[in-house]
């Protein structure tokens, strides 16, 4: 397989192959069609000359190493293709990997393991290392240990678990996010996502505590963090009739889901319910009005686990290692005053 057989399979230039592949631009082709390249590349087999790549880069001392492989597991979505976030995390890894001669063989999820199809997917085909995107539980990393020697895990939530670690704090970041609603003026703030095991779950309820407000089931949904459940979520909260000035979504996906209930309840954002959410996906930007969220660094995350997981699987390191990377607050327009203080000014 050549750049040029790539090319034409993907129905792109050989540039933008090659510009995808080396990451020579900081946007080098729209998400679809990195995709695309991507699958064709994962598919294929292929790898670049990486004497020639690494000479055309600068390097001189020019690599003699031979092509090595490892795997991608979604631990908490059904489809990776449905999930905005760890799409975006999964093409990260894939591109930093592929730059030091690896390529992503295969991906599955959590909930294929048991399937006989993807079993035999995963004793067949050798792999020297795993990286586990999204939280994941002690009996998940016992599945892994016989096949995939060495495994590196990436999210929002902190694992306790003697592996190598890329995180970005969601429990932190969950407190900021409510510490930025409740300097808004807002006490009666509703939680519309998972509850279980949730780092997000928990920050939001220190949240609460430390600003000595009291736990409200009723302002609680637990749904699953997609846009189906907080749009369920939030209709079952808003249907309840309770007093809520305010909605906190673990990511965007569940808070885009919840913005359209909050309209159909012909209720306007921020003026009567504010929204924030954690992940800033491309599209958060996008919404009307734009969504209020917490920055998560999900190219550095990829870039991270990648480099971290191919240093353990080369010989670089051998005790764990965990890598906590900042966040911020993108404020945009869905955070407002809550309107008791509005109409008390």
């Amino acid at each position: 397989m050549t750049l040029k057989e790539i090319a034409a399979e993907a129905g792109v230039s050989i540039s933008t192959v090659s510009r995808v592949i080396n990451k020579s631009s900081k946007s080098p082709a729209s998400p679809e069609v990195q995709d695309r390249i991507w699958e064709i590349v994962r598919r294929t087999g292929y790898t670049p000359n990486s004497n020639a790549r690494q000479l055309k880069m600068g390097n001189h001392a020019a690599s003699t190493n031979t092509s090595h492989s490892i795997a991608c597991l979604f631990a908490r979505v059904h489809e990776a293709e449905t999930d905005t976030f760890f799409a975006s995390l999964a093409r990260s890894i894939e591109k930093e990997a592929f730059k030091h001669g690896y390529i992503v063989k295969y991906t599955f999820t959590a909930f294929d393991v048991n399937d006989p199809n993807i079993f035999r997917l995963i004793s067949d085909n050798h792999v020297d290392g795993v990286a586990v995107l999204g939280r994941c539980d002690k009996q998940l990393l016992k599945f892994l240990k016989p096949y995939f020697r060495y495994v590196v895990y990436t999210g929002l939530n902190n694992l306790d678990v003697k592996y190598d670690q890329i995180v970005c704090d969601g429990y932190q970041a969950a407190i900021t996010a409510m510490e930025h609603l409740l300097k808004l003026g807002h006490t009666r703030i509703a939680y519309v996502g998972e509850t279980s095991n949730e780092d997000r779950y928990r920050g939001y309820c220190t949240a609460l505590a430390g600003a000595g407000l009291p736990f409200c089931r009723e302002l609680v949904a637990n749904e699953p963090l997609s846009s189906e459940g907080g749009y369920r979520g939030a209709d079952l909260i808003l249907k309840k009739k309770v007093p809520v000035s305010a909605f906190f979504c673990p990511n965007d996906v569940t808070a885009i889901g919840a913005m359209r209930a909050v309209k159909e309840h012909a209720l306007t954002i921020p003026e009567d319910i504010s929204l924030i959410s954690i992940d800033d996906i491309d599209m958060a930007q996008y919404l009307t009005p734009m969504l209020t969220t917490i920055h998560i660094p999900v190219e550095e995350m990829g870039q991270m686990a990648a480099k971290i997981l191919i240093d353990r699987i080369e010989g670089g390191h051998t005790l764990p290692v965990k890598v906590n990377l900042p966040y911020y607050i993108a404020g945009r327009e869905s955070c407002g005053a809550c309107s008791v203080l509005k109409k008390k000014g």
